[in-house]
């Protein structure tokens, strides 16, 4: 389980962001931040087919940022908001450490 304070790990990063650098997967991600949702719900809503749908909805669950739930023969699809926190928590710690070096840079240029 992801606590308040856990990031994702340097090894889990490549792969969030990765997959979140397409936009049809942060499309997709997006919407199952609202609800669960089957592939062919998804593939309802966008230009696509199905079966790329899903290609899409596996790179998000191999990066572990969805996970599957099986609704009797029905498989969907749900934004783990654990993980995604996790992530935007290794985004701002990245920021913080660049702000540091920028500060450390400008007090060395004008000192």
């Amino acid at each position: 389980m992801t606590t308040s304070t856990e990031t994702l790990g340097v090894e889990s990063l490549p792969a969030a962001f990765a997959a979140l650098g397409d936009d049809t997967r942060w499309e997709l991600l997006q919407r199952l931040g609202t609800a669960p949702a089957s592939a062919t719900t998804l593939a309802a809503d966008r230009p696509i087919s199905r079966q790329a749908v899903a290609r899409h909805l596996e790179v998000l669950r191999e990066a572990g940022l969805v996970e599957t739930e099986i609704h009797g023969r029905e498989v969907r699809y749900r934004a783990i908001g654990s993980r995604l926190s996790a992530l935007a928590r290794d985004l701002d710690l990245l920021a913080q450490g660049w702000e540091r070096r920028l500060r450390t840079i400008k007090a060395a240029a004008e000192g």
